[in-house]
């Protein structure tokens, strides 16, 4: 219904295409939502930020936090998240949606986090009820479930995509913990790369782990890519490996000398503190 209780629209616009298209957009909005309230969106919450204005570039963001991860990254802030997620307290989706839609006259986009959200059950679903109330959406990802991103792009489902690009192939088991499918990974950075979504790739910059030559041949691989960050590392207590806050930091010098080695690469890089 439209606002003033007029439910067949004003005089000689009920028939027409643009009032039968809010129709279809409130009737899906309301679907939506329907869905996710009576649990049919098998999509677990572990942790939500209201308010972000570094998560997502450009935009004042509430931000999603979802568990589990298929990496081992020593550096990694969110260590509960990954490895202890059922201790974590759940959020239902509906009750996340419900507060976003009370929120949206200040806050219209969400960042999904984790972990690595692209292994959540539901995750397509529950973007599209956030797509469905005009939210824009930003998803977070490691690259290692090429068929999720190939999935929410062609649905037109993501607004940003933020892709961690860990190492060069050589280091990546070494600084994943894992053995990694880079296959996978490289089909992510080259559906990314040939989307028409804004987007950044990113590396975390830490000592000892990754050396100037590193970022080099990553941008190599990355070569033609609109955007990449160079990121510092940021110690921290809630590291997987605790051992790593004692690492000195790359001074921001040294940074930003490796990043304009890297401007033939890139049409953009930037480095973030």
């Amino acid at each position: 219904m439209l606002p003033g209780g007029n439910q067949a629209g004003p005089p000689g616009l009920a028939g027409s295409p643009v009032f039968l298209t809010l129709q279809m957009q409130e009737k899906s909005a309301k679907s939506a939502l329907e869905t996710i309230l009576r649990g049919a969106v098998p999509i677990t919450i572990r942790g939500i930020q209201l308010t972000s204005l570094v998560d997502f570039p450009g935009e004042v963001c509430t931000t999603i936090f979802l568990g589990g991860c298929n990496f081992r990254c020593p550096w990694c802030h969110n260590a509960d998240l990954v490895l202890r997620t059922a201790t974590l307290p759940e959020i239902s989706p509906g009750e996340v949606l419900n507060l976003l839609i009370r929120r949206r006259s200040w806050v219209q986009a969400v960042c999904i986090t984790g972990g690595e959200p692209s292994l959540t059950p539901g995750l397509e679903e529950f973007i599209r009820s956030l797509k469905s109330h005009g939210f824009k959406v930003k998803l977070d990802t490691n690259g290692t479930q090429p068929e999720v991103i190939a999935r929410l792009l062609a649905g037109d489902l993501l607004d940003y995509v933020a892709m961690d690009v860990k190492a060069p192939p050589e280091k990546y088991d070494l600084l994943t913990g894992t053995r990694a499918n880079l296959e996978a990974v490289k089909e992510s950075i080259a559906l990314i790369k040939n989307s028409r979504v804004a987007y950044e790739f990113r590396t975390t910059a830490v000592p000892s782990l990754l050396l100037e030559e590193d970022f080099l041949a990553i941008g190599q691989m990355l070569a033609g890519a609109r955007h990449y960050v160079l990121q510092q590392f940021r110690p921290a207590r809630t590291l997987l490996n605790p051992g790593l806050q004692e690492l000195l930091l790359y001074p921001e010098t040294t940074l930003k000398n490796i990043a304009v080695k890297l401007q033939p690469f890139f049409a953009r890089v930037e480095v973030r503190s």
